[in-house]
C-alpha cells in the first residue's frame, strides 16, 4: 500500500507541473486547471488510504467546505475576485498554522529527544510563522480590496522599526523553540511566535497602498505555499512539499515580474507607502485644461474610419461586467476592416492577470492580447486608443511628471496614439489616488457613463449604420 500511495504522490507531481504549464496560456488555461485538480484529487485520495484517519471528522469537513465552495463559486461576482483570492491565501496560510500547531501538540515533549530531527522542528515553526504572517496579512488585503477599510497605506512613526524589531523577536523565539531541550520552555516560545506572526502580518500589509495590491494578492500566494511546503515536512507529506513549492516558487516569480512592470524592488513595494495620501497629491504634471467630452454616435464616426484600434481594459471593465460587449464590439471593427488588439498592463486591475481571466472569459482571441512591451513602440501608429476604467496605468504622470506618487512605473503610452477614447463614469482618479493628465490632452475624449452602456451605444451604432 505505501509503494502505491508514493507512486500516486509522484503521478500528482507530475500533474501539477504539467497544469502549472498549461495555466501559462490563455488558450490551455481552463484545460491546466482541470489537470490539476485532478493531480490534487489523486493526491486526497492517496492520502486518506494512510493509516490512522478519523473518517468521520474529514467527511464532516469535506461537507462544509465543499458546501461553502459551491456557494462562492454561484455568488461571488468576478469584481469581487481580488479580495476572494486574498481570502483563500489566508486560509491556506491558517491552514499551515494549525497544522503545525497540531502536530507540535500530538507530539508534546519529543522535542527533547535526541532522534528528533531538527529540519522537522524548524518546519514547524516556520509553517506556523509563515502560516500566521499570511492569514492576517491576507485579511488586511481582503479588507482593503473589498472597501472595508482604507485603500491607502497606514503610516506610523517609527514603523519600519517596529516591523524589524517584531521580527527579531519573531527569530529569537525560533530559536529558542528549536534549540531548547526543555519542552515547556519550547511550548512558549512556540505561542510567543503564534502571537508575533499574526501581528506581523497585520504590521506588513497595513503600509501598502491600493495600487500595490496585485503585488501584494501573488506575494501573499507565495507564502501560503512556502507555509504548505513547511507542512509538508511537519507531516512528512511529499506531494504536500511538492506542491507548496511550486506555489512559493510560481507566486515568487509572478511577485518579481510585477515589480520589474512597476519599476520597482519588493522592497519598495513593501516599505514606500506608494499611493499614501502624502504622495498622491502631485501628478497633474502642470497639465492644465477642460476634458472634452464626447457622445456615442460621435466616437462611432471615428471608429468607423479607424484601420486600427486599441483595447486598454482596466478595473472598470471588471465593475461594469463589459468585458462581453467589448469583444462584441471588436468583432464589429474587424468586420468594418480595423485591426483590433487588446493591450493589457502587468498590473491591470486588482489581482495579478485579471484582466486576461476576464477577457479569456469573453473568448476574446488570445492572440489579440499583447503585452505593454509590445504595444508602446508602435501606440504612436494606433488610430484609436480606447480605455476601459482604466486609470493609474495609462497616467502620463508616471512618465512625465518626477514629482507624482507614480512616478518611473511603465505605463501604456495611450496619450501617444492619434485619439484616445477614455470610458469612465467620472473625473474621479484611479485606485493609486493620483491625478490623471491623460484627462486633458489634446487628442483625448472622454465618454462618461457605465463602462458596459456605452460600449453597447458604440455597438448599437454599429449594427444600426
Amino acid at each position: 500500500m505505501q509503494q502505491l500511495i508514493a507512486i500516486a504522490y509522484i503521478a500528482s507531481a507530475v500533474l501539477f507541473i504539467y497544469g502549472l504549464k498549461m495555466l501559462s496560456r490563455a488558450d490551455t488555461a481552463v484545460r491546466g486547471n482541470m489537470v490539476s485538480a485532478l493531480g490534487m484529487l489523486v493526491a486526497v485520495v492517496a492520502t486518506l488510504c494512510l493509516q490512522g484517519m478519523h473518517y468521520h471528522w474529514i467527511i464532516l469537513g469535506v461537507v462544509i467546505g465543499s458546501a461553502i465552495g459551491a456557494i462562492a463559486a454561484v455568488r461571488v461576482p468576478m469584481t469581487s475576485m481580488p479580495e476572494f483570492v486574498a481570502l483563500f491565501n489566508g486560509t491556506g496560510g491558517a491552514a499551515s498554522l494549525l497544522v503545525g500547531w497540531a502536530e507540535f501538540n500530538a507530539n508534546h515533549g519529543a522535542y527533547a529527544d535526541e532522534g528528533t530531527s531538527l529540519i522537522s522542528v524548524i518546519a514547524t515553526y516556520l509553517a506556523i510563522l509563515i502560516g500566521g504572517v499570511t492569514f492576517t496579512g491576507s485579511c488586511i488585503a481582503y479588507a482593503k480590496l473589498a472597501g472595508r477599510i482604507t485603500t491607502k497605506p497606514v503610516l506610523f512613526s517609527g514603523q519600519q522599526i517596529a516591523n524589524g524589531a517584531i521580527l527579531l523577536g519573531a527569530l529569537v523565539f525560533g530559536v529558542l523553540f528549536c534549540i531548547n531541550p526543555d519542552a515547556s520552555l519550547a511550548e512558549i516560545s512556540l505561542y510567543a511566535g503564534i502571537a508575533i506572526s499574526l501581528v506581523l502580518g497585520v504590521l506588513v500589509t497595513i503600509p501598502i497602498g491600493g495600487a500595490d495590491m496585485p503585488v501584494v494578492i501573488s506575494l501573499l500566494n507565495s507564502y501560503s505555499g512556502l507555509a504548505a511546503c513547511a507542512a509538508g515536512f511537519v507531516i512528512g507529506n511529499t506531494v504536500l512539499i511538492v506542491s507548496g513549492s511550486l506555489v512559493g516558487a510560481s507566486g515568487i516569480i509572478l511577485t518579481n515580474i510585477m515589480c520589474k512592470a512597476m519599476n520597482r524592488s519588493l522592497a519598495n513595494v513593501l516599505f514606500s507607502g506608494f499611493g499614501s495620501a502624502e504622495g498622491a497629491t502631485g501628478g497633474g504634471g502642470g497639465e492644465q485644461g477642460e476634458a472634452k467630452a464626447i457622445t456615442a454616435e460621435d466616437a462611432y464616426y471615428v471608429l468607423e474610419a479607424a484601420s486600427s484600434v486599441v483595447f486598454v481594459p482596466g478595473y472598470g471593465m471588471a465593475v461594469a461586467q463589459a468585458q462581453h460587449v467589448v469583444r462584441e464590439l471588436g468583432e464589429l471593427l474587424e468586420e468594418n476592416g480595423a485591426e483590433v488588439k487588446y493591450a493589457v498592463h502587468p498590473v491591470a486591475g486588482r489581482m495579478p492577470g485579471h484582466m486576461n481571466v476576464l477577457l479569456a472569459e469573453a473568448n476574446v482571441p488570445y492572440e489579440q492580447l499583447v503585452e505593454m512591451d509590445d504595444i508602446n513602440p508602435v501606440i504612436e501608429t494606433v488610430d484609436v486608443a480606447i480605455v476601459i476604467g482604466a486609470n493609474d496605468v495609462v497616467n502620463p504622470a508616471a512618465r512625465d511628471d518626477p514629482d507624482s506618487a507614480i512616478a518611473g512605473m511603465p505605463i501604456i503610452n495611450v496619450d501617444h496614439a492619434r485619439s484616445c477614447f477614455v470610458l469612465k463614469r467620472s473625473m474621479r482618479s484611479g485606485f493609486a489616488g493620483v491625478e490623471n493628465p491623460l484627462f486633458f490632452k489634446e487628442n483625448t475624449r472622454m465618454l462618461f457613463g457605465d463602462a458596459k452602456a456605452s460600449i453597447t451605444a458604440l455597438v448599437n451604432e454599429f449594427k444600426g449604420a
